[in-house]
């Protein structure tokens, strides 16, 4: 076990349903600051409950993280998980009344959608904190343009005002069960076609196009936005460098222009879409140089036992990162399942779902 306990830049995933000695020796190393886990790693509430107690008593530091948005991005589904709603869902309901004004928040439809979001945070949160998850890399801010297909119904809307208004309820359902947010693929990834997971996404529009539709969300949800994702699509009118490698993005616009100051991940190095950076270590140095905090490395244990290994990362660097990366872990101990099924809020979210036919 790790004598001192400092979260490192490298988030990692693990193998299956319990940590074998390779997963064990991984989590220890200095360098590891999170691990996120998959649908490969839940069979039940129990056996998720014991893998997190397992992660968290070699590291308590560590921040426990999963990719669960809801629609087709849920990685626990069973065993009484709520099967959260695409979020397009959401966007839908805020239309049914009001296609002509679409943006009068005062609008029955945009008042129960809003309801409707805080309920799916507040559900989703409860669900993983029940299981000893920290931490979701949710909400979606890309817009739907209709052109991405692995965007496609994970988004809001395609108007920003929607995409912002909705987020930021869900941000705050998040924050009643003590979870912070991750607002993912800056600037966005709704227009670039390509998949990142497979390919090298490109964005040929101007940056002020960009800045005045996609980024929008970003800057309206502004001190309340804990963590950002950068997308691994390439902006060729604003730097040859997908967004997460650029300092254009991450330190002139992310951090200077838009005032973020919360904690920055990279999208996984193993994808596609990063590997025009490099290997999985120059990489990871470029992402940390451009103004990542944390690297992921998923679904590739040769590689991330490469970047534990290999990555250098300055006592500095190490230091700012790590500071950020503490205040997204939850500063409170969290109910039981048996507990949560009998609070107050999860049954008024649960009827909330249910009252506007997003659950079954």
């Amino acid at each position: 076990m790790a004598s001192i306990y400092q979260p490192g830049p490298i988030t990692l995933d693990v193998v299956g349903l319990e940590l074998t000695s390779d997963d064990c020796r991984r989590i220890e190393h200095p360098s590891t600051g999170g691990v996120i886990l998959f649908g490969r790693n839940f069979a039940n509430r129990k056996q998720l409950t014991l893998l997190t107690r397992s992660i968290k008593a070699i590291r308590p530091d560590v921040l426990i993280s999963i990719d669960h948005e809801g629609g087709r991005v849920q990685r626990c589904r069973a065993d009484g998980f709520t099967h959260l709603p695409a979020m397009r869902k959401l966007g839908q309901l805020w239309m049914r009344a009001h296609k002509k004004s679409k943006t009068t928040y005062a609008s029955e439809s945009a008042i129960a959608a809003m309801a409707a979001a805080t309920a799916c945070g507040y559900i989703l949160a409860a669900e993983l904190r029940a299981c000893g998850v920290d931490f979701s890399f949710t909400p979606v801010l890309d817009l739907d343009f209709g052109r991405s297909g692995v965007i496609g119904d994970r988004s809001f809307s395609s108007d920003p005002q929607i995409v912002y208004a909705l987020a930021k309820a869900l941000n705050s359902g998040l924050q009643l069960a003590g979870m912070a947010n991750c607002g993912k693929h800056f600037p966005g990834h709704g227009w670039a076609e390509a998949d990142s997971h497979v390919a090298i996404p490109v964005d040929e529009r101007p940056l002020n196009a960009i800045l005045q539709c996609d980024a929008k969300p970003y800057e309206w949800l502004d001190l309340s936005l804990a963590a950002v994702m950068p997308a691994h699509v390439i902006y060729p009118k604003v730097d040859s460098l997908p967004a997460g490698f650029s300092t254009v993005w991450l330190q002139t616009i992310l951090r200077q222009q838009l005032k973020f100051e919360g904690v920055i991940f990279s999208d996984d190095l193993s994808m596609e879409g990063a590997s025009v950076a490099g290997d999985v270590v120059k990489g990871a140095e470029l992402a940390l140089s451009a103004g990542c905090d944390a690297v992921l490395i998923c679904n590739r244990p040769d590689l991330a036992d490469r970047l534990l290994s290999e990555l250098l990362v300055s006592k500095a660097k190490k230091a700012e990162s790590a500071q950020r990366q503490k205040k997204l872990m939850p500063s409170a101990p969290f109910m039981d399942w048996s507990e949560l099924q009998a609070h107050a809020e999860y049954r008024h979210a649960q009827e909330v779902l249910l009252k506007h036919g997003l659950v079954s």
